[in-house]
């Protein structure tokens, strides 16, 4: 009895605690973040759902800025990974090298690679060879790297946060479904409008901007995870984002024309899996104790942008993925209120 009530006090501090993150996050955000208010919703709301992040945008936007703030204010250890096409397996996941103990014998000593960390941000990641991308495969899956036979568990929190450059395509290689699903949101990081970019540039050219301050810690970020995946959520609002998903599927018998006009392979169990964590999680850093069709709805984009592809007829008639999302949205009725 006595364990069930520290286990709900705990609870309840760290839902108290989730709550009034927001503004002491921002507050700290804004020293060196201007506006993209959207998209650092989103990547809190994965890192508070212990999902990886696909982020798509131009250079120059203050991607790695953003991510590498991020782990600051959760006093998260970061690395980065630039991926180039001569990158090996090894290079990110560590290699075993031949060492002479003090006692003269030799040995084989494993040395860790970057991706021993809390935050991984995979830079350009479709600039490296499928080879290279898969040794990432495991690792966010599992939470673990296995080298010459042995497993190595990666430290907890473990988030993969990998960038993408929309621009040049040439020379790259797009990553595959399988490992595409692997995350949570794709993230899209757009211009900034002109008062922010003013303020950017006002704020990087006159002075040095202020340090972070760690707001939480890793700990912290563990009972987070745990926390969100206990918000209650209705049965019918679960059952609006599993009809999202399975709307977006060509091949089922009811999906919508444009559905199968336009989309070559639709998302799987896993969008609707991550649609609805991450409405918890998007209610919670709200304030509240429930997830609603609304929270859903929110969080249709960033996880479908990936995992709807769309077909050869689509892009000849100028229609982008997007924009199929935001029809899946005006097809798939929101659940009746009780």
């Amino acid at each position: 009895m006595t364990s069930d009530l520290d286990a709900f006090q705990l609870e309840q501090k760290v839902v108290e605690q989730i709550r009034g993150s927001r503004a002491l996050i921002d507050r700290e955000l804004s020293k060196v973040i201007v506006g993209q208010a959207e998209v650092v919703e989103q990547l809190l709301i994965s890192l508070f759902a212990g999902g990886h992040c696909l982020i798509t945008g131009a250079p120059g936007l203050a991607k790695t800025l953003l991510v590498r703030s991020i782990a600051q204010v959760f006093h998260l250890q970061f690395q980065r990974i630039q991926f180039t096409p001569d990158l090996m397996p090894a290079d990110i996941t560590g290699t075993e090298i031949l060492e002479q103990a003090s006692d003269g014998h030799r040995r084989m000593q494993f040395v860790k690679g970057p991706i021993f960390g809390n935050v991984i941000l995979a830079d350009e990641i479709n600039r490296t060879p499928p080879k290279t991308q898969a040794a990432l495969l495991e690792a966010m899956q599992e939470h673990q790297v296995t080298v010459a036979g042995q497993r190595y568990v990666l430290d907890e929190p473990f988030f993969v946060l990998a960038t993408q450059n929309p621009i040049e395509m040439e020379g790259t290689y797009p990553l595959p479904e399988a490992q595409l699903d692997r995350f949570m949101f794709n993230v899209l990081i757009d211009y900034l409008p002109e008062n922010d970019e003013v303020a950017v540039v006002k704020q990087t050219t006159s002075r040095k901007p202020e340090p972070i301050q760690a707001l939480f810690t890793g700990e912290d970020v563990r009972n987070f995870h745990e926390v969100v995946k206990r918000v209650p959520i209705a049965e019918d609002v679960i059952r609006y984002a599993v009809r999202l998903s399975a709307a977006s599927r060509p091949g089922q018998e009811h999906s919508p024309s444009f559905v199968k006009d336009w989309v070559s392979w639709g998302a799987g169990t896993r969008a609707a899996q991550y649609m609805v964590l991450g409405a918890k999680a998007r209610a919670l850093l709200a304030g509240r104790n429930l997830a609603t069709a609304e929270d859903v709805r929110a969080m249709v984009h960033p996880v479908l942008r990936h995992r709807v592809l769309v077909s050869y007829r689509a892009e000849a008639e100028g229609v982008t993925v997007d924009q199929v999302i935001a029809r899946l949205l005006d097809h798939v009725p929101l659940p009746k209120p009780t």
